[in-house]
């Protein structure tokens, strides 16, 4: 079958395969949420480099990361060329339907747009559990971390990993090339590391950690990725990378309550939280960090 979106025919095959069985849902629910998905998850991938996972038996069975373009694309999908690989833009919901297809269940992200490769839109702290902690650790830090930013008038802003983490970011509109933000992130892992010993580690090596949390600030870097907001997770609970306002946090909401089941319902209330990403309106100006470093 072909199901026509924008203009475009997007052949569907097997459109009964069940991607998450033990909740119901079908490929072709799955390609429907999508097109949900679409006006909220294309702001963040119509000028990023995608790399997706793929999994062609649901999200339990094997799954591969796809960054080159399988032959035999259509034509109409956009590409660009980088470091070797033909990479796929998602610009319209005809090319997100096109993933959805191809089971691509989740969308990874660069930091930055292909047309500012040295330069980050944003600074990203990932926050990560070490073994015995729970998401509850990981919100308490997140809102430790929060309201220190708010005292230096820092603007901030967080999503779900959509698996056990939360990820800040601080929207710099692309000021800083990724060796001065690295310096910047740096400087903060050390700040919050030091400052709160009991509950944070910049510790890389996984059994050194203890049941701090790790500050990881190293993973924002060019070439790297993020899961992208409102993309879908591989998780049993078909869960959504989603931004949060933070007195969500501060009431306990769990990644375990946004998913592609009522992801759509959520939107129609909140809009996009991540939205003064985009405008620049919320961009600050960290220079006086810079200063202070020199």
């Amino acid at each position: 079958m072909n199901l026509d979106v924008d203009g475009k025919k997007v052949p569907i095959t097997n459109p009964e395969k069940l991607l998450w069985p033990n909740l119901g849902i079908r490929k072709i629910d799955y390609l429907r949420i999508l097109l949900e998905l679409g006006p909220y998850l294309l702001p963040y991938t119509q000028d990023r480099l995608l790399t997706a996972i793929r999994y062609p038996n649901g999200y339990q069975g094997k799954s591969f990361f796809q960054k080159n373009i399988p032959a035999h694309s259509p034509s109409w999908i956009p590409t660009h060329l980088w470091h070797d690989n033909q990479y796929i833009i998602i610009r319209d919901n005809a090319v997100l339907a096109w993933l959805g297809n191809q089971a691509a269940l989740e969308f990874h992200i660069p930091f930055n747009s292909y047309t500012q490769a040295d330069f980050p839109s944003s600074l990203v702290f990932d926050l990560d559990p070490s073994e015995g902690q729970t998401f509850d650790d990981v919100t308490e830090v997140a809102l430790i971390i929060f309201n220190d930013l708010n005292t230096l008038n820092i603007n901030s802003f967080v999503k779900t990993s959509g698996a056990s983490g939360l990820q800040l970011y601080i929207p710099v509109g692309g000021k800083y090339d990724y060796n001065t933000a690295r310096k910047i992130n740096e400087f903060f892992a050390h700040y919050f590391g030091q400052k709160y010993p009991e509950k944070i580690t910049i510790e890389r090596s996984v059994g050194k950690r203890g049941r701090k949390l790790y500050f990881d600030y190293l993973q924002m870097w060019q070439g790297k990725t993020i899961i992208c907001p409102y993309s879908p997770r591989a998780t049993e609970y078909a869960s959504v990378a989603a931004p949060l306002e933070w007195n969500e946090l501060k009431k306990g909401i769990h990644p375990k309550d946004i998913t592609l089941l009522n992801i759509g319902t959520r939107l129609k209330s909140k809009g996009d939280l991540f939205a003064p990403l985009l405008n620049g309106g919320k961009n600050t100006d960290l220079d006086f960090i810079l200063k202070h470093l020199s």
